[in-house]
């Protein structure tokens, strides 16, 4: 498939990106100059959770289709990477470059070779009990898995309840042998992102339309618990500003003091996730229900 592009809808939320930007964000502005909104493809039943492959590459999801689907940023295409995936939702690669997956149908967190599609499975419980689904994942300098843990209930469950008593946010171990409840006050805990710095850990708890930042301990525990904006998010990411991008109606961007400086609106009804991708990290790539789209920046990303 071909990505393809919208001369309209391209003109009208060119339009709309330079009246939602705030006068901190003109004098540097994130978006490139003349940059729109691209649609790369709007043929799928709901996108989710795009992850950067270490050659720009991007990995994102089509979860009602059970499939895994790759966007080459070499000649921006998209093809099936795997099919079916396990009902995969959130992605991230790892640092050894094997792609993590939240293996919805079982509730398991995969690791998956690319280059054979090999899957290990890391976890599928949590003290004999399985998890409700997991939804997002971070990977930290150490090789260690902070992911959320959410209950949505699905068509093709058997279950109709958490085995679990919360919604919470674990830590696996850098050596994959240890899980960890290093959150468990959150509503229902959602989006994740940590910064490049490996010191802050954003979390968002869309059940309770608030984001927190906690400091990451070298135990992988969390601690210092702050909000950092009324707002909750789907999926979220950073760029090398430290600017926070959150998603939900559109993408709405804080910097670093939690204050909004930017909203990229979007033609869809619910704006499911964002990373940053291409060989310069300088593209945004943005999962919205059926499509997917790009965007250029003058920002990159922090892999």
């Amino acid at each position: 498939m071909t990505a393809t592009n919208h001369p309209t809808l391209n003109f009208l939320l060119g339009i709309s990106l330079l009246v939602s930007l705030s006068c901190k964000s003109q004098e540097t502005p994130l978006i490139a100059n003349g940059a729109e909104l691209k649609v790369v493809s709007d043929t799928y039943s709901f996108t989710e959770g795009p992850a950067m492959a270490p050659n720009g590459d991007i990995y994102f999801t089509d979860q009602p289709n059970d499939r895994i689907v790759k966007w080459s940023a070499a000649n921006n295409s998209v093809s099936v990477f795997m099919e079916p995936s396990g009902r995969s939702n959130g992605l991230y690669f790892d640092n050894e470059g094997n792609l993590l997956a939240c293996a919805d149908e079982k509730n398991q967190l995969w690791q998956i070779d690319t280059s054979n599609k090999e899957v290990t499975v890391l976890i599928d419980d949590y003290k004999g009990k399985k998890l409700n689904g997991p939804n997002d994942l971070w990977v930290d300098k150490k090789g260690g898995i902070y992911f959320t843990d959410p209950y949505y209930q699905r068509d093709y469950w058997k279950r109709t309840e958490m085995e679990l008593e919360k919604q919470q946010v674990y830590y696996l171990s850098p050596d994959k042998k240890n899980i960890s409840v290093v959150a468990d006050d959150l509503v229902q805990p959602n989006g994740i992102i940590g910064s490049a710095d490996g010191k802050t850990l954003y979390v968002a708890d869309i059940g309770d339309k608030k984001t927190y930042s906690y400091k990451m301990n070298t135990d992988g525990s969390l601690s210092d618990k702050t909000l950092f904006t009324n707002l909750g998010s789907d999926g979220m990411t950073l760029d090398n500003k430290g600017n926070v991008y959150l998603t939900g109606k559109g993408v709405i961007v804080f910097n670093k003091k939690g204050e909004k400086i930017l909203h990229i609106p979007i033609d869809q009804n619910w704006t499911a996730n964002v990373t940053f991708g291409g060989k310069d990290q300088k593209t945004l790539f943005i999962t919205a229900m059926n499509t997917v789209y790009t965007l250029d920046m003058n920002v990159s990303g922090v892999r």
